[in-house]
């Protein structure tokens, strides 16, 4: 009987990635669970000694990504799936959080996620074999005021899992963007920060935002235990997706956002058509 897939899973003290990491083990696959404080997730271990290993990992520490990547390896001779979840919110208008807050979310959310791909690519090329799934967002495809630069630093996640999608096919190597609308995990708790240097008199939208997400929070529609499911499905299946919208919400406005840029494009075509040198 073919042994189930390794996945290393970052982020997973809560949330999205606590939730696949149980759902994982509790259908006997190995898993690699890593967390910045290790406390946080040491009774996935406790509770699966024979599946669980854990591995201190904050994702903008290129030392402790390549230990991980090594414990991984050692421990279960392989890493057939990379679940880049590590990431949080920052939520404010463009001229509302600090230049450190922005770098901040960039490091996290897009440099840590390349490094960890970098870590792991090396890896999954050898065995001609692997999947990653790099953890977006609804906002990974419309951008929203005074949500800029989250939207960003997931757009470019997008871009670079697009690109890598087609670079890593000739190795055996899958990727699938998830997409998550709302739902119940601590995103709108602990994973979200507001900017330094609110104004709320020039941007009224951030508080608004900000109190939407502490009033949703713990009451999204989305069970994430059943998100885990589908990207379990995905991973196993023959032909998995490039893009995983997941929740009603998420593909209504995707599919908004399609009809939106087609009306936007449609009065200005022709014009756009005819830029070409007239020889």
């Amino acid at each position: 009987m073919e042994e189930k897939k390794v996945w290393l899973i970052t982020g997973c003290s809560t949330g999205l990635g606590r939730d696949l990491a149980e759902v994982l083990l509790e259908q006997g696959y190995r898993v690699v669970a890593t967390a910045r404080k290790l406390d946080s997730i040491k009774d996935l271990a406790e509770r699966f000694p024979e599946h669980a290993r854990i591995a201190e990992l904050d994702v903008t520490d290129r030392g402790q990504i390549a230990a991980a990547v090594d414990h991984a390896v050692k421990e279960f001779g392989r890493i057939d799936v990379l679940v880049n979840n590590a990431g949080y919110g920052l939520l404010g208008a463009i001229e509302e959080p600090s230049t450190e807050q922005i770098r901040a979310q960039f490091d996290t959310n897009v440099f840590g996620a390349v490094d960890v791909m970098r870590a792991v690519l090396l890896q999954m090329r050898e065995q001609k074999s692997g999947h990653v799934l790099n953890m977006s967002s609804v906002a990974g495809f419309i951008a929203s005021g005074s949500a800029g630069y989250y939207a960003a630093t997931k757009f470019a996640l997008e871009a670079l899992s697009e690109a890598l999608a087609q670079e890593a096919a000739d190795h055996g190597i899958r990727v699938t963007i998830v997409e998550p609308g709302p739902f119940r995990t601590d995103f709108g708790g602990r994973s979200l920060s507001g900017p330094e240097g609110q104004m709320p008199d020039v941007y009224p939208g951030t508080q608004r935002f900000l109190d939407y997400f502490a009033e949703v929070d713990r009451k999204q529609a989305g069970d994430p235990r059943k998100a885990a499911q589908v990207m379990i499905d995905v991973v196993e299946s023959d032909e998995p997706p490039l893009r995983l919208p997941l929740g009603e919400m998420c593909i209504t406005r995707i599919e908004a956002e399609l009809e939106k840029v087609r009306a936007d494009i449609a009065p200005w075509r022709a014009a756009c058509l005819d830029t070409a040198f007239d020889e």
